[in-house]
């Protein structure tokens, strides 16, 4: 092989070699592609939902009677065991009782000396042996005889104290001997009726407000026999046992809280409620027909606080949403606006995804069972 033959063979072959290399550069410079991001969803559904309100509140007898006496003496027995219950009419006490039966034989005395006369005066008078106006004095004297004595009756009943209702009865404020008055500021005991019992609430009254509201713009629903049913939990945290229903509500909001007194009564049976107990009323308020549950995974807020959420479109990209949340219900949000049934919510794999992105949709599995409706 000539010179020049062999300086040709080697340029081709390092042209050759160059153009492998540049290939296999360009080759290990072009990028990977980017693997669609896989995310579990759920899709929303309108369901039926009570929409109820969660007040502190306490427990108010159902009626109360501060027993007093009605005539001045010492008192000689008491009748009854304080903490106990009581019936209408059942004697509490016995007043010192003497002086009033003198007064009352006295009266009785009185009376059968003026009925006397005036039946005297009574057959004279036709005779025209007495005058007309003798006879009418006696009997105005006959008939407030008979007056004295039906006074005398009373006061005599009076100083058996009895229990003007029937209740649980408190503890006595006096001992026998001492001395006691009509009238007198200090009550003897306290009687308070404790089945049925009153629980009152306080309600802001801007939520009152909105409650109107939605109601009359359609909103919610009216709950119907169930707006007036009440539920109460105890303040170990247990729940009471018997359901109440709602009585009233105050004409007028307190200036001080700007709020409004609810009124719920309550069988209790068992005497667990007492006066002046703390519980946890949760009224039902109203109804919503189409309510959105959404769980609480899908719902993150950004830098400004606000509520937002993914979810993926028919073309399976995500899509960013703002919403409003009502209340938080077990593990999930009342939605008020934002999505709507039949959305794809993304509640798995949130940090690997952008809006705009295209993703691989699947159902998701960190979403568990919804919990009971709560506040």
């Amino acid at each position: 092989m000539s010179r020049k033959s062999a300086n040709a063979a080697a340029l081709v072959s390092l042209v050759a070699a160059a153009l492998m290399l540049g290939g296999c550069q360009e080759e290990s410079a072009a990028p990977a592609a980017k693997p669609t991001p896989k995310v579990g969803f759920v899709t929303l559904q309108a369901e039926p939902f009570a929409l109820t309100t969660e007040l502190p509140g306490r427990a108010r007898a159902h009626r109360v009677a501060e027993v007093r006496p009605q005539v001045n003496g010492i008192i000689q027995k008491r009748l009854f065991t304080e903490g106990s219950e009581v019936k209408a009419g059942q004697q509490l006490y016995q007043i010192d009782a003497s002086v009033y039966e003198a007064t009352l034989k006295s009266a009785q005395a009185s009376l059968a000396s003026a009925k006397s006369l005036s039946d005297r005066y009574g057959l004279l008078v036709e005779e025209q042996a007495v005058s007309k106006q003798a006879y009418d004095e006696a009997r105005a004297a006959s008939l407030q005889a008979e007056a004295n004595l039906e006074q005398a009756r009373i006061n005599l009943r009076y100083t058996k104290v009895l229990a003007p209702i029937s209740g649980r009865i408190g503890r006595s404020a006096v001992t026998e001997g001492a001395l006691v008055s009509n009238g007198q500021a200090q009550e003897l005991a306290t009687i308070q009726q404790l089945d049925p019992i009153y629980v009152d609430v306080t309600q802001p009254a801007r939520d009152l407000l909105a409650l109107r509201r939605d109601l009359a713009e359609g909103r919610l629903q009216k709950a119907g026999d169930d707006a007036a049913k009440v539920t109460l939990t105890l303040e170990d945290g247990t729940r009471y046992a018997h359901e109440g229903k709602l009585e009233f509500s105050e004409v007028s909001v307190d200036s001080t809280t700007g709020s409004v007194t609810l009124r719920a009564v309550f069988p209790n049976p068992d005497r667990i409620l007492l006066p002046g107990m703390f519980v946890h009323a949760q009224l039902v308020a109203g109804l919503k027909s189409e309510a959105i549950l959404a769980p609480q995974q899908g719902v993150t807020r950004n830098p400004k606080g606000e509520a937002t959420a993914l979810v993926i479109d028919a073309e399976n990209k995500v899509e960013l949403r703002q919403v409003k949340t009502d209340r938080a219900v077990g593990n999930r949000w009342l939605i008020a606006e934002g999505l709507e049934a039949g959305d794809r919510l993304i509640t798995e794999g949130l940090q690997f995804i952008r809006p705009g992105d295209q993703v691989e949709p699947a159902p998701a599995s960190n979403v568990t069972a919804a919990q009971p409706q709560a506040n």
